[in-house]
């Protein structure tokens, strides 16, 4: 969470200042005119990426597979495209960083190392995050049933 909170603080500071010094070196309507370029870049990357990764999510799924990498590197292009229509060139580096295959397919396989997949039947799986810390105490198996009667019924 202050991680979080940082990140609001420090991530406006970096922009300010990465923009006013382009636009000190270069000028105030190409630094402008440069972020609106960024922009309509990272758009149409956003476009062909997602199109392919949507197709990539169709295969596997048709073939039977859990699509899991797929479906982190989609959340990763939305974090990317979002980061891309936030003007500012500090956000647009990270933004094109979430968009290139070769470094989003890096932070996709560090992000899902960091969960640990068991497969409990045919088809499915559950997802146990490792950031959680492991639970102290006794587990009880039960099973529970309640007898309703008629007049206990909602009508």
């Amino acid at each position: 969470m202050r991680l979080l909170f940082l990140a609001f603080l420090l991530i406006p500071v970096i922009e300010m200042w990465l923009l006013i010094t382009v636009g000190s070196v270069i000028g105030a309507w190409p630094t402008i005119g440069l972020v609106l370029l960024t922009a309509i870049i990272g758009v149409a990357l956003l476009r062909q990426q997602g199109v392919a990764t949507l197709f990539r999510v169709n295969q596997k799924m048709a073939a039977g597979e859990l699509p899991a990498g797929e479906i982190a590197e989609g959340l990763f292009l939305a974090i990317g495209g979002a980061l891309l229509l936030t003007p500012g060139f500090f956000t647009d580096f990270l933004g094109f960083a979430c968009l290139i295959p070769v470094s989003r397919r890096c932070m996709v396989k560090w992000w899902l190392s960091r969960f640990v997949v068991s497969n409990f039947g045919e088809g499915t799986a559950f997802y146990r995050s490792s950031f959680r810390h492991p639970d102290s105490g006794d587990v009880f198996d039960a099973e529970f049933s309640r007898d309703i009667t008629e007049d206990q019924r909602l009508k």
